[in-house]
């Protein structure tokens, strides 16, 4: 017995994306996704009213000087809400999240919270006395910790590895000293 064409006239074929419907407000009409557009328009404004107003030093070193990349950012920034409310009234969406493995009805996880809070005020604390490589590995190790790692000399190998590379990512890479502490003259 084969089914009716009705039915299969109405579903949509294998492997196609299904539109979803426009909000009910109409078509297009949404105001969270208008906020957002106001939001990056006035982000946009802000940046280049800021960059307007940085002087204009340059030296033979950096001969355009500092203003050129605000005024780019703040330009993309005023774009990319004109184009973003363009695609909200002609009914755009965004789909929900369907790749992450998260419950949104599970309840906070506190516990995890205060220990990653935690790791970034003692950071905080111990950055000047220790250095940043001291006190970066505990805060690469105990937020691991905090997220679930268990394999502590494991994470504690990784933590300091990545608290060297940033060290010395900064300094070489980008000429920015962080705090060295009590491994002044070692590193």
């Amino acid at each position: 017995m084969t089914e009716p064409a009705s039915d299969a006239a109405t579903q949509p074929p294998t492997g196609s994306p299904e539109k979803a419907p426009p909000p009910a407000g109409g078509r297009g009409r949404d105001r969270a996704q208008y906020g957002m557009c106001a939001f990056l328009a006035l982000a946009g404004v802000l940046v280049l009213l800021d960059a307007l107003g940085t002087g204009s030093a340059t030296s033979s070193n950096d001969p355009i000087g500092p203003r050129p990349v605000p005024i780019l950012l703040g330009a993309l920034l005023m774009i990319a809400a004109v184009v973003y409310a363009i695609d909200v009234a002609r009914g755009g969406r965004g789909e929900p999240e369907g790749g992450e493995d998260v419950d949104p009805t599970s309840p906070i996880d506190w516990r995890t919270v205060l220990l990653v809070a935690l790791a970034f005020a003692v950071n905080a604390v111990l950055i000047e006395p220790l250095g940043w490589v001291i006190s970066g590995s505990l805060l690469f190790w105990s937020t691991a910790f905090a997220l679930g790692a268990r394999r502590h000399l494991l994470t504690a190998a990784v933590a300091i590895a990545m608290a060297l590379i940033t060290f010395y990512g900064f300094a070489i890479g980008l000429g920015v000293n962080l705090p060295a502490g009590i491994l002044q003259g070692i590193l």
